[in-house]
């Protein structure tokens, strides 16, 4: 499977501004691509003011990305502020979209959220983790703060030996100042899921202004296999960057190397 990372700075709250850069760099790919992934909060950069910037489902962003899968031929990913119910009743989630090119869509809304920048406060929590089936992979997309809870993380074993998934992704606004976790948590989850794991950060400067100018990010936005090897990993600079994932070394692997089947069993309330 070929996948697309793309790391970019975000435009603060300007939807319009943003779809177009992700565009340009989406219709002006080197190869063709089975899966492109895109930052948390995409449209918008990682904000408290959801209510100045939600959309309903299926309305522009939800459209524009189903444009996007169908005229690359390639599932496309990643997270944007959703509003869901009406005035009287409004609930925000950090929402992603995994969007397939003949318009079969699922969704999965963060479930760990930041609560030291108020996320829990102002969005809903999921409480459904998702694994799609994609060209021959079982795929499990998750959202930043997310990374930091292994045990949802976590790649169950069934009872017919098969794992949930084969790539776990994390879509992320991550700040540069926790650098350092982002790198060692996304090699963790690769080596104890025994799964090729990708890390989408961005880069920049966004518009939150409780800590002086905005909060910086060094992006750090990787690709780790199943070993806890590095793939891919760059910073602080834009990039496009796409590569082939072997799912036949990754079985390979797990069967050479099962350490799956000790794993200790656990009920998630």
């Amino acid at each position: 499977m070929n996948i697309t990372l793309l790391q970019t700075a975000l435009h603060w709250h300007d939807p319009v501004a943003n779809r177009a850069m992700l565009e340009e760099s989406i219709f002006t790919l080197p190869h063709p691509t089975d899966l492109i992934v895109l930052p948390e909060m995409f449209t918008t950069g990682f904000t408290m003011d959801a209510a100045a910037v939600a959309e309903p489902m299926n309305l522009t962003t939800f459209r524009w990305l189903r444009q996007m899968a169908e005229q690359t031929n390639a599932a496309i990913t990643g997270s944007y502020v959703v509003q869901e119910g009406n005035a009287a009743g409004k609930q925000f989630y950090n929402r992603l979209i995994w969007m397939e090119p003949d318009g079969q869509w699922a969704s999965y809304d963060k479930r760990h959220l930041f609560r030291m920048a108020g996320e829990d406060k102002i969005y809903t929590a999921g409480s459904q983790r998702l694994v799609r089936e994609w060209r021959g992979w079982c795929i499990c997309p998750l959202v930043c703060y997310d990374l930091r809870f292994p045990v949802w993380s976590r790649n169950h074993v069934h009872p017919n030996g098969a794992l949930d998934y084969d790539l776990l992704l994390y879509v992320a606004n991550w700040p540069a100042p926790r650098q350092t976790a982002w790198d060692t948590l996304l090699q963790a989850r690769a080596i104890e899921n025994l799964s090729y794991v990708a890390g989408i950060n961005r880069i920049g400067t966004d518009g939150n202004r409780d800590a002086g100018p905005g909060h910086s990010y060094s992006g750090g936005t990787a690709l780790i296999d199943f070993k806890g090897e590095i793939l891919f990993r760059q910073y602080d600079t834009e990039v496009v960057h796409q590569q082939t994932l072997s799912l036949e070394s990754l079985h390979a692997f797990r069967t050479k190397f099962p350490a799956y089947l000790d794993a200790d069993g656990f009920t998630l309330l």
